[in-house]
């Protein structure tokens, strides 16, 4: 736990916790909702196959995984931990420019 603390530059193990508990409500969530959004597109794993719908699920599931990365962690008290998150992850995914420094 120390080195989880170190490398988010957090002091409480109870931070700790609940940025774990985000995490995981987080992952699951954006899986749940991803299904009914292929639903309502009309995406079908019998339509295309079992590779392509996977790759359109996971282009699917990233932008909705960000989005409730940062709600869910707002409910959690935990706002500023995962804003930062979020922007260093879309500073190495290519996407700084949407931030000023």
């Amino acid at each position: 736990m120390d080195k989880l603390k170190k490398r988010w530059g957090i002091t409480s193990n109870l931070q700790a916790i609940l940025i774990l508990i985000v995490f995981a409500i987080t992952g699951s969530a954006s899986a749940w909702i991803s299904r009914p959004f292929c639903d309502w597109v009309g995406i079908h794993k019998e339509d295309l196959g079992a590779v392509w719908f996977t790759l359109i699920r996971l282009l699917i599931i990233l932008p909705v995984y960000q989005v409730l990365l940062v709600a869910i962690g707002t409910l959690f008290g935990q706002f500023r931990f995962f804003w930062n998150f979020e922007k260093k992850m879309l500073k190495r995914m290519g996407l700084g420019f949407l931030f000023k420094d």
